[in-house]
């Protein structure tokens, strides 16, 4: 564990005054942990810069020093990314969270790392204009972390990820060096381009400070069905059907009992009376009658093939709204029992070769816990979370579904799919990291991670080891 020095502390207490220089019991535990409750946070310091050039000098001190920086945004990650467990300083990026400048003929936005995302999706919305990625922790997410973990969400068949949708970037590396990625332009074509080695990399390379994002249209009229599927089978067909009438918005899945939680904790109400095994939730923009008339015929067909048993059509906005809470709500419901997560991908027409494996390993070694399936189908990913029994130790659960999460692992490794598909992965899944990566592009990661980083202070431990 780092020891913070006396030196480096009288430093960073006279940079920033006792106000953003941190060090009592509280702020440690709450800055120095994500939405993971599997390693106990232990940082020697928490420093919050309010400007580019702080970041600048406290990444410089640290790194005469010797001592770790875990960058921490809205610690809204699920891989662990953002613990500090081993004594690091950690870089709160809380009050460097201003929008700088919205760019209408552009049609871009440029705002400081900790601007939190919901922040920038109203302030497009202000402007006509919508920032796309979107997902449940968007009301206390920030930009920055999002960017670090290249993001995903609810409309990703639409939009894509957060990569897609920076168009600069500025970072401070190891070194406390500024480098000013890409400048916001839509067409520069000079080289390597750093910033889409920056979106993902965890904080292991540098840390944000401030990035342009594309904007875009919003979508016209946006409506949503919710729709009763007896299999795991009929998922992939409803998909396959409607998006050869129809161009998605988004296309999610949960299960019964993500619902059954999801109903019990929020207060919410059941899409219909009817209790199916599995739940789809479509988006699409109702461009009129034609639309009302494609999404009849669809159904039709799904409920004669037998895909489809039931389902329910939002009448007004409240009514959307309500339906993807159902699907929003599910996380924070059940991170009451401190679930085991696999945030696992393939190719979308993998998908149900995908979902028979895993199931059937998940059905095999898990018959005595509950296990909530969720995920966002239309881009082939998956979220499989084990529910921790209230009787089980930590330690104890997390050890038996690392264990069985080797077999699931090595069945997506066969398929050519991902250990993580949007979370990252930090601290929870490096250890199988070498499921998804060969060792080649491991070792040139590591190579880059030396350039960017030669000390190692940058988010040490996350991904990989050095």
């Amino acid at each position: 564990m780092t020891t913070l020095l006396p030196e480096l502390s009288a430093h960073l207490f006279t940079l920033l005054g006792e106000q953003r220089f941190l060090t009592d019991a509280d702020s440690l535990q709450h800055y120095g942990r994500d939405w993971t409750r599997f390693a106990d946070p232990a940082p020697c310091a928490v420093v919050l810069p309010e400007t580019v050039e702080e970041v600048q000098a406290i990444v410089r001190a640290a790194r005469a020093a010797g001592v770790a920086i875990v960058p921490s945004g809205g610690r809204t990650g699920l891989s662990g990314g953002a613990v500090a467990s081993n004594g690091e300083l950690v870089m709160a990026l809380d009050r460097m969270n201003k929008v700088l400048e919205v760019n209408t003929v552009d049609r871009s936005l440029r705002c400081q790392a900790g601007t939190i995302t919901e922040v920038i999706q109203n302030t497009a919305i202000d402007h006509d204009l919508i920032y796309p990625v979107d997902f449940a922790s968007s009301g206390s997410s920030q930009i920055g972390g999002n960017i670090a973990t290249n993001a995903g969400g609810i409309q990703v068949i639409r939009y894509g990820m957060t990569r897609d949708w920076v168009s600069g970037l500025k970072v401070v590396t190891g070194t406390g060096e500024l480098l000013d990625l890409n400048r916001g332009l839509m067409k520069n074509n000079t080289g390597f381009d750093l910033r889409h080695l920056i979106a993902g990399s965890e904080g292991t390379l540098g840390i944000i400070v401030e990035a342009t994002l594309q904007l875009t249209q919003p979508a016209t009229n946006p409506q949503v069905i919710v729709l009763g599927l007896p299999s795991m089978d009929a998922i992939m067909a409803v998909l396959q059907a409607f998006q050869a009438k129809l161009p998605l918005l988004a296309y999610e899945f949960f299960s019964e009992l993500a619902l059954q939680k999801v109903v019990e904790h929020q207060g919410l109400k059941r899409p219909f009376e009817g209790i199916t095994p599995f739940y789809a939730l479509l988006e699409y923009e109702h461009l009129g009658h034609d639309t009302d008339d494609a999404v009849m015929a669809i159904v039709e067909t799904c409920m004669t093939e037998g895909w489809v048993e039931d389902a329910v059509l939002s009448q007004s906005e409240a009514q959307r709204r309500g339906l993807w809470r159902l699907r929003e709500d599910i996380s924070e419901t059940i991170a009451r029992w401190t679930p085991y997560k696999n945030d696992i991908s393939t190719t979308v027409a993998r998908v149900p070769g995908f979902l028979a494996k895993v199931d059937a390993i998940v059905a095999a070694r898990y018959p005595d816990l509950e296990v909530v399936w969720f995920g966002h189908i239309g881009d082939g990913n998956l979220h499989l979370n084990i529910l921790k029994p209230e009787d089980v130790s930590v330690a104890d659960f997390q050890m038996r579904c690392k264990q069985v999460s080797s077999e699931i692992f090595a069945a997506i490794q066969e398929m050519g799919g991902s250990v993580s598909a949007e979370h990252g992965v930090g601290l929870l899944k490096k250890d199988f990291l070498h499921y998804s990566r060969a060792e080649e592009e491991i070792a040139i990661m590591r190579g880059i991670k030396n350039v960017f980083d030669p000390d190692n202070i940058m988010n040490p431990g996350k991904i990989f080891d050095a």
